[in-house]
């Protein structure tokens, strides 16, 4: 009997003393929520106003509750394997959900290798990343966690057991899909859901779209008609939408450089194309591009007046003779580009023409968005 008392002592050491670092919990935090959940639901009917493509999947539709557990697992330091990074370490509200720096502080402090991407009107989209490497929100909200230099929960199997020792998530769980249990699936579409109901849609350029523009000052508006225009700018021309991102799974070569470094999209035989990211917000998203080289818009406006690179595979939109209407993405091979004349367009934009785009692109900022307090967060 007192040799097996001592096995089982021996036994429960071991379980305790071997446990990984992903399950360890130390001191937390609990979250701050208000009493009644925030009313998530009713921005569906907000993201509708957009004439958008709703890509929500019938098997993670959004309710208040998923949100709300999903808001304090995007905040939630406890995701990552040392307790010191969330999501909203990378995506902060004040900057539409992009991060202060070039790239990204991981949960060690290394660096991450790309620019972190903005938050809004995500349920129109179905690929994500800038080399479009996930399909579907729900498996891209759970590749930062794992990642070795983000989050650092390369177990993710560990990640349900450590929430499970963390005194708020029961009940949260509970109220969100009817029991205590906690999955790896759980977490991934309760993510999914709080960033589904992050809508942006009540920027002066949403209000201008209501009016005819009567709010729009005369240089905004002049920004506007080069923006939208295939003879003028053309910046439409992959920025198109009501989110100014394209079709869904866009990527684009915009000669940023004759040789890159990273490669991109992994597409045989050529490089340089990344995501057509959205601009809802891009006055407070900056550094741009996906290595944040650019600090301003204005730097951004003087690439493609006259900065644009000509590589093999740059878009066909940028060459000269390429600005035409086409609907729908081509990725050509290498070598000489049969549409447009292979070299790279130059718009030579005035001062008060590229200060015009500027101006027009700051009308895409939502104000009330990056202040709600539903998406803010609770810790």
């Amino acid at each position: 009997m007192k040799y097996s008392a001592i096995l089982i002592s021996i036994a429960s050491f071991l379980i305790i003393a071997c446990q990984p670092d992903q399950v360890t919990i130390g001191d937390y935090n609990r979250p701050d929520l208000p009493q009644q959940n925030y009313d998530y639901m009713s921005t569906s009917a907000k993201f509708q106003s957009l004439g958008l493509p709703d890509m929500t999947p019938q098997t993670n539709q959004l309710t208040d509750a998923g949100a709300t557990l999903g808001r304090v697992l995007f905040y939630d330091k406890m995701l990552s394997v040392n307790n010191a990074t969330s999501c909203g370490s990378c995506h902060h509200q004040s900057k539409a959900f992009s991060d202060i720096g070039a790239t990204s502080v991981g949960f060690r402090g290394g660096s991450t290798f790309r620019n972190s991407l903005s938050i809004a009107n995500i349920r129109s989209m179905t690929n994500f990343f800038w080399d479009l490497r996930a399909q579907s929100l729900e498996d891209q909200v759970m590749m930062p966690v794992k990642d070795h230099i983000e989050m650092g929960m390369e177990r993710v199997s560990d990640l349900p057991i450590k929430l499970a020792m963390i005194d708020y998530y029961p009940e949260l769980f509970t109220n969100a899909f009817g029991s205590e249990e906690i999955t790896q699936e759980k977490i991934g579409n309760a993510l999914a859901q709080f960033l589904r109901s992050m809508v942006s849609a009540d920027s002066k350029f949403d209000q201008g779209v209501k009016n005819g523009f009567s709010n729009f000052s005369a240089m905004e508006r002049r920004g506007f008609d080069l923006f939208s225009s295939w003879d003028g700018a053309g910046c439409v021309n992959c920025h198109s939408g009501n989110n100014f991102d394209g079709w869904s799974g866009q990527s684009a070569n915009i000669g940023l450089d004759l040789i890159y470094e990273d490669k991109g999209v992994p597409i045989d035989g050529v490089e340089g194309f990344f995501k057509v990211p959205g601009l809802r917000n891009v006055a407070l998203t900056g550094p741009y591009m996906h290595d944040g080289r650019f600090e301003t818009l204005e730097e951004v406006v003087d690439h493609y007046n006259d900065g644009v690179q000509p590589h093999e595979n740059l878009d066909w939109r940028l060459l000269e003779g390429g600005n035409i209407f086409f609907p729908g993405p081509i990725i050509l091979p290498p070598g000489p580009n049969p549409i447009g004349s292979g070299e790279p367009k130059r718009l030579n934009l005035s001062d008060y023409d590229k200060q015009a785009i500027v101006a027009f692109l700051k009308t895409l900022t939502d104000h009330t968005y990056i202040s709600d307090e539903k998406y803010s967060d609770p810790f």
